[in-house]
């Protein structure tokens, strides 16, 4: 691994980890809408700015369509469910519930686009799946359900119908500009939630407003551009299997900023989850090979 990669890994592992507390500290001041709206708005303006210099094509009119329904599930729904969730779910255990997102990924592709899975992928579901159930229960406390567990999966179903549907498009237009495209999409959803946004930014706290510039400029954009490089560099399953860290980060530094952490039920829960989905990752080698191929005609 040379320095770039290792980089590109940390920026990628810290960055997203640290979206999770800092979602709960704007929380303080601005409802769920807000936060996604106006994270994904300042993303958006970067992006108009990468864009120009870049000098991106605009998308074929018939693409339009698919991207602003990629756009709405990887973006507006992802977002705006995952604040909905951390309403009462503590940032740690967010992450580890985000972390499912590949192992929901490959079941919609199970079912939509009829890719098998192997014996490792079935064994990984059911214990991911009995991982998921204990962090439910003991999220809440004292074994009862708390259902912002339930809105940050429909936030990871958000996200991994993104990533499924995603792959000719990212053939065609490459990784960058197609998330370019995709989060401008998401951002045009939020607008009718945009109402009252300027009266609660000017009684919302420094620190609030701070922290969702923060969100806007850093975990929605950088770790899409590491990714990709290391992707490129390494492969998909080197490139994915980095981000069961993040979790790690997370609740370190939901420990360190918000002195919160989550349940030992939630912890063991979350270490199978991420058990089972690191199991749902593993491939024959010649298959392994196409896959290594295939991002690489993405990035």
């Amino acid at each position: 691994m040379n320095m770039k990669v290792f980089i590109s890994y940390i920026l990628t592992i810290f960055l997203w980890g640290s979206a999770f507390p800092a979602i709960r500290v704007a929380l303080e001041s601005y409802n769920s809408f807000h936060l996604a709206f106006l994270r994904m708005f300042i993303a958006s303006l970067a992006l108009l700015v990468f864009a120009f210099i870049m000098k991106m094509r605009i998308p074929d009119k018939k693409d339009i369509p698919i991207i602003l329904l990629l756009g709405f599930l990887g973006f507006s729904v992802y977002h705006t469910f995952l604040n909905l969730g951390e309403r009462t779910v503590d940032a740690g255990t967010a992450s580890l519930l985000v972390s499912t997102t590949p192992i929901l990924s490959a079941l919609l592709a199970a079912v939509f686009l009829k890719d098998r899975f192997n014996r490792y992928g079935w064994v990984g579901s059911s214990i991911a799946f009995f991982g998921v159930i204990l962090i439910t229960l003991g999220t809440g406390g004292g074994f009862s359900i708390e259902w912002g567990v339930f809105l940050i999966l429909i936030s990871a179903f958000g996200e991994s119908f993104y990533f499924v549907f995603q792959s000719f498009y990212l053939k065609k237009y490459g990784f960058l500009p197609f998330t370019t495209y995709t989060i401008l999409a998401g951002t045009l959803f939020m607008f009718p939630f945009s109402g009252g946004l300027w009266t609660t930014i000017q009684q919302a706290s420094v620190e609030s407003t701070l922290v969702v510039t923060y969100l806007g400029l850093f975990p929605t954009l950088i770790p899409y551009f590491a990714i990709a490089y290391v992707t490129a560099k390494q492969g998909a399953s080197e490139a994915t299997s980095s981000l069961y860290l993040t979790p790690v980060v997370a609740i370190l530094i939901s420990w360190l900023w918000l002195e919160e952490i989550p349940t030992l039920l939630s912890i063991f829960g979350g270490t199978l989850a991420l058990i089972g989905v690191s199991l749902t990752t593993i491939h024959p080698k010649k298959k392994e090979k196409e896959i290594f191929k295939q991002r690489q005609n993405y990035v």
